[in-house]
């Protein structure tokens, strides 16, 4: 997962969707026990991120999914996020990768289509994004939307510099021909801000549930880990022991020996030879009768 720095403005407000709030905002991380901190982290990125989410995806529940997601993550691997340079970058690349996973297309749930927002502006514009590659996608919301520098973009994206603007000028390009009053890059910064607030997108979760149920999560892997350890030691076990111990020869195939006629079963009996064991059947089988001779 790459991990990105912040941008190097964190004083200033950011009015896009992503946008974090000041960095004063955020107490001292070394005042506050991990629990504290991861607390602090999800009330300041959590709204934001959802809402990055839903852009990203069109979905609702998806969304708040994602974001429930990357944050369980993030407390598994607090020790990593809490020391990282840009914690909230940290858990947005998780969402991110979650929110795009194209694994989300064989889920039942995923198929049925969400309501779209009621404004028709917001319903074009929805329509547009989600018709992006995914790639271009988060391209372009990473830059027009949240304002980040075009190498901060092609890191967090894993491309190259060249491979990011290409794609964030197809996205513009996409966007301007759908949608011309779009085609300036202000514009679009402010309409994707606008889509992102009308929803009202909230979390469905606390903090501490969030933590729980990443730690819940944890234990059923370590435990689905452990089961699937025990069954390949038992099954190599037991191959082991069912395995023959020495080499058998295998049965060289048969050959045929030169004037042996080949081996053959009786021919069929023909209608004489049933007349005559119908005729033996119907004779006494034991008694005087068999051993003394009738005169004719």
């Amino acid at each position: 997962m790459t991990q990105t720095a912040a941008p190097a403005d964190t004083g200033a407000a950011d009015p896009s969707p992503g946008a974090a709030a000041p960095a004063g905002t955020l107490p001292p991380a070394d005042t506050l026990t991990p629990a504290q901190a991861f607390d602090a982290l999800y009330a300041f990125a959590a709204p934001a991120l959802l809402r990055q989410a839903y852009l990203l995806t069109g979905r609702r529940e998806l969304a708040r999914e994602s974001v429930e997601r990357a944050f369980q993550l993030a407390w598994q691997r607090w020790p990593e996020v809490a020391v990282d340079r840009d914690p909230a970058g940290w858990v947005r690349a998780a969402a991110y990768e979650y929110a795009m996973s194209p694994w989300h297309r064989l889920r039942l749930r995923h198929r049925v289509p969400e309501p779209p927002p009621a404004a028709l502006d917001d319903r074009r514009l929805l329509n547009v994004l989600t018709g992006l590659p995914p790639a271009y996608r988060r391209t372009l919301l990473l830059h027009d939307g949240l304002g980040l520098g075009l190498p901060e973009t092609a890191a967090e994206t894993e491309a190259s510099t060249p491979a990011a603007a290409n794609r964030l000028l197809y996205a513009r390009a996409t966007i301007a021909a759908r949608l011309p009053e779009l085609a300036e890059k202000d514009e679009l910064q402010k309409r994707l801000e606008e889509l992102g607030g009308t929803e009202r997108l909230r979390t469905a979760l606390k903090p501490a549930v969030v933590r729980t149920g990443g730690e819940r999560r944890a234990r059923h892997w370590t435990r689905a880990a452990v089961a699937l350890t025990v069954l390949v030691i038992g099954s190599t076990a037991f191959t082991l022991h069912r395995a023959p111990d020495h080499y058998e020869a295998p049965q060289a195939p048969a050959t045929t020996v030169p004037g042996v006629p080949p081996r053959s079963g009786p021919a069929p009996l023909s209608v004489q030879d049933l007349q005559l064991r119908a005729k033996l059947n119907g004779m006494f089988g034991e008694g005087p009768q068999r051993l003394l001779p009738q005169p004719r």
